[in-house]
Order: structure tokens, then C-alpha cells, then sequence
């Protein structure tokens, strides 16, 4: 089925030492929101962005992941806090308080150290 895929065995060995590094983040999904298409919508996601890389750069928001298609999905973001904290900051971001982008918060579990390719 994934020949293609030239993927190496993983026992169940493997499985449960690799499982048990996994530590817990918080995700959100941003959706486009009732006021995405107002004018000055815009400007709102470019501060948006501006205060993710903020965060990013405070080492709050590891992975940012913005959504380039026309779906409602508008991006992803990965915390390394809790989802209380989490959800504090999301209140705060200037695209969701005006409507433009809609949040939901997620408790998740990841691997630490795990990177996005250069």
C-alpha cells in the first residue's frame, strides 16, 4: 500500500518508548470569522500576524501555520501552554476581537523537539 513510501518497521517496543516523550500542547484553528470580508480586514490580520511573531518570538507560539487556500480554515497554531492560557492569549489577538478570525482551542500531545523542514 505505501511502498512508495520506502517507510521503516516500528515495533511496538519502539511505539511505547516514543509515546511516552510525547508532552502536551494546545492547538488552535483560526476561522474566518462574520467580519472577514469588512473593509479594514485587512489591516486587522496584517496586526494579527504582526503579534504572532511576537508570540513566536517569546517562544509562546511554536508552529504558525497560516491557511493558503479559500477554505474557512484560516490557520493553525501550536502552544506550548496550557489551553487556559492559550485561550487568554487568543482573546487578546486583534483579529478575534473584531470578528475577522473565530478560534477554537484544543488540547493536543506532540513530541517535543519535533521541527517543520527548513
Amino acid at each position: 500500500m505505501d511502498e512508495w513510501l520506502n517507510l521503516r518497521d516500528i515495533d511496538d517496543d519502539e511505539m511505547r518508548r516514543t509515546l511516552e516523550q510525547t508532552r502536551s500542547y494546545t492547538v488552535v484553528l483560526l476561522h474566518t470569522g462574520p467580519r472577514y470580508t469588512e473593509p479594514g480586514a485587512r489591516e486587522i490580520i496584517w496586526e494579527h500576524g504582526r503579534r504572532n511573531m511576537q508570540l513566536r518570538d517569546a517562544g509562546i507560539l511554536n508552529v504558525v501555520l497560516p491557511i493558503r487556500d479559500d477554505s474557512e480554515l484560516a490557520g493553525v497554531g501550536v502552544f506550548a501552554g496550557s489551553v487556559e492560557e492559550t485561550q487568554r492569549i487568543i482573546d487578546g489577538d486583534p483579529a478575534v476581537q473584531a470578528q475577522v478570525l473565530v478560534a477554537e482551542v484544543h488540547p493536543a500531545s506532540g513530541f517535543p523537539g519535533a521541527t517543520l523542514p527548513a
